[in-house]
């Protein structure tokens, strides 16, 4: 029997490839287009979604790198809103009270006016040290790399200290920071000594091992309980019983943590031997290298 000339089709080589990838490349399309459908509900305002990560490709570490940065944006986010909040709150009292002493001012005698002239003057400079916190807060949650530099971490800690008349010692030692924040970070906890912790204010500088440096300021006033010793880290977090009007509006201490982080380092808290508190901050050598002294530098400052 003769054929008709009609054979059945075989696939070439090519075909057979393009159909046993078919299967691959459509579950790696279909994988693209949830990785879009998730970026794009990101990108909506739904800040709390996250993109499915799972598997050992590119697609997957594409995934894993949006989840981070996602999380990152939320955060940010969150931070801002929540001093946003907190800032509206704290600007109310000096506010208001500004409002009062003005309403005063008119028709008051001579020795009134004198007292409510400082008043406001107290209340202006609340103001100002709250917008300047708040900034720098914000600052340093959008802020990139640091601008570090060699930073002479006990020349640095008795200029401030002198500020305040404290005490400053300890070994000569340099670190690799920005200069500004770090010094930021020493002032607040030198101000914060002083303010709530009485005359008796001493500042030390001293290497821990071969890789980290800490820095401590300690002094003799009531002391923090032990059960708010992470929460004063906290924005705005006031001790019970100290009134605003004691000084500060509630972010020293967390700018201190913030700096202190932004440098690879820490900061905590602890009761100083004979009463009072220690703060203390610890750089690692990651971001802030404790090196050797170099020759004829200077010995202990003092304040």
């Amino acid at each position: 029997m003769k054929s008709d000339g009609l054979q059945n089709p075989r696939p070439s080589g090519r075909g057979v490839v393009k159909i046993g990838a078919y299967p691959v490349v459509r579950r790696l399309t279909r994988r693209l287009e949830a990785l879009e459908r998730g970026v794009e509900q990101f990108g909506a305002g739904d800040l709390g979604h996250r993109v499915d990560a799972a598997g050992q490709d590119e697609v997957a570490a594409v995934a894993v790198s949006f989840n981070r940065a996602a999380q990152r944006i939320e955060d940010l986010v969150g931070s801002n809103r929540a001093l946003l909040a907190n800032a509206s709150h704290e600007l109310r009292s000096p506010l208001a009270r500004l409002k009062m002493a003005l309403a005063m001012m008119e028709g008051a005698p001579p020795a009134q006016r004198s007292a409510l002239r400082h008043e406001i003057d107290c209340d202006i400079r609340e103001l100002d040290g709250l917008v300047e916190e708040v900034l720098l807060a914000s600052r340093l949650d959008a802020q990139g790399a640091l601008r570090v530099e060699s930073v002479d971490l006990l020349g640095l800690l008795a200029e401030e200290a002198a500020r305040v008349g404290a005490a400053a010692d300890g070994e000569p030692v340099l670190v690799q920071a920005e200069e500004r924040l770090l010094r930021r970070a020493l002032r607040n906890l030198l101000e914060n000594a002083r303010r709530y912790g009485g005359d008796e204010v001493e500042a030390q500088v001293h290497a821990i091992g071969a890789d980290e440096v800490e820095v401590q300021v300690c002094d003799r006033g009531p002391g923090v309980p032990e059960a708010y010793r992470e929460q004063v880290f906290e924005p705005f977090f006031r001790l019970p019983g100290h009134a605003e009007r004691a000084g500060g509006v509630g972010l020293g201490l967390s700018l201190v943590r913030q700096i202190a982080q932004r440098h690879g380092g820490s900061v905590r808290c602890f009761a100083r031997e004979g009463g009072g508190s220690c703060f203390a901050i610890r750089l690692p050598c990651g971001a802030g290298r404790a090196l050797a002294a170099p020759p004829g530098a200077p010995g202990p400052h003092s304040g």
